[in-house]
């Protein structure tokens, strides 16, 4: 599969990446043993880059992931964690001693001595313009703890804010083709800076792959049932801020403009895969197959010239009005 550069994190990662959230919590239960098989799937295709949370699961998705290094060895791979959400979200909160007890939890789940990169977990928007908070990360760095840092955001405004600093290896970010602002100023700030873009929830929570019908029901565990409307945390989190129904006949509009051989979810992850700027895209699996196709994504051809205006004329025609200045 082919490698990008991630930023000032430099390191190698794979351009598909696997999203482990479903495998600690809130998209319905998945078991042990079929956690892992998706982690052995996506690696056996060619992922090296796994990104979760210490509150996924509290711990779970961290702690499979740890079994499966301490079971593959020198394996090649770079696993990037957040932290920051288990406490309430105000900005006192963000400080070296807090972030020291985390990431030992981190170290303690993940099965390893330094962290290959931390992210703060969308924290408030005052945190990423902190100066106090970037030095600690830099103390963190200097104790090897963590081997480099990052954030993960929910608008574009706190994108921006964080490539100013020049400690900032990455940004992780929603971007999908019914999310496409960051487009606009983000991933060139990005190149510019030489920061990494992960590029997170690039389905649209599975919108994009064309599965779902205005009849489809989630479980009452998962967020695309209970977070609809924002209530446990930004709405923007769930089919990417887009309403389900117009996002269902947008998904239907979508796949109607793919070539033929060519999934709609496969064709959204290389949409994603071929913007400018993007080191890596984090798509979830629940189940091997998804995880294996989910890579093969990588090996789609280039979205042609034609395509890309199609689908950017989609977005500007049903979703830009939803979503374009709100994240």
């Amino acid at each position: 599969m082919e490698k990008r550069e991630l930023g000032k994190a430099g390191r190698s990662v794979s351009v598909i990446g696997l999203g482990t959230w479903q495998l600690g919590a809130d998209w319905g239960t998945v078991d042990e043993s079929d956690a892992l098989a998706v982690l052995e799937a996506a690696v056996e295709a060619g992922v090296t880059f796994f990104d979760t949370a210490d509150v996924y699961g509290d711990g779970r998705s961290e702690q499979l992931i740890g079994s499966f290094l301490k079971a593959h060895p020198g394996i090649e791979l770079t696993v990037a964690t957040k932290m920051g959400r288990r406490v309430d979200q105000v900005p006192e909160n963000y400080t070296l001693d807090n972030f020291r007890t985390w990431i030992d939890r981190s170290r303690a789940n993940l099965g390893v001595d330094v962290l290959d990169l931390v992210q703060l977990h969308c924290p408030p928007a005052p945190v990423y313009s902190s100066d106090a908070v970037y030095e600690a990360l830099d103390t963190l760095v200097q104790e090897q703890r963590i081997a480099s840092y990052g954030v993960s955001v929910e608008t574009t405004v706190e994108a921006l804010t964080a490539i100013q600093h020049p400690g900032v290896a990455s940004i992780q970010i929603i971007l999908n083709a019914f999310r496409q602002k960051p487009l606009d100023e983000v991933l060139p700030a990005a190149i510019a800076a030489n920061v990494g873009i992960i590029a997170r929830v690039p389905l649209a929570s599975g919108l994009l792959s064309g599965k779902y019908t205005h009849d489809t029901v989630f479980a009452g565990d998962d967020h695309r049932n209970y977070n609809r409307t924002g209530a446990a945390f930004d709405v923007g989190e769930t089919f990417a801020g887009v309403d389900f129904d117009s996002g269902v006949d947008a998904a239907v509009e979508f796949a109607k403009l793919l070539p033929e051989g060519v999934s709609p979810a496969a064709a959204a992850l290389r949409w994603v895969v071929d913007q400018a700027g993007v080191s890596t895209v984090i798509p979830g699996a629940r189940n091997p197959e998804q995880a294996r196709g989910n890579a093969q994504a990588a090996d789609v051809p280039e979205l042609s010239a034609d395509l890309q205006a199609k689908i950017r004329a989609l977005y500007d025609d049903r979703i830009r009005p939803q979503v374009h200045n709100r994240w």
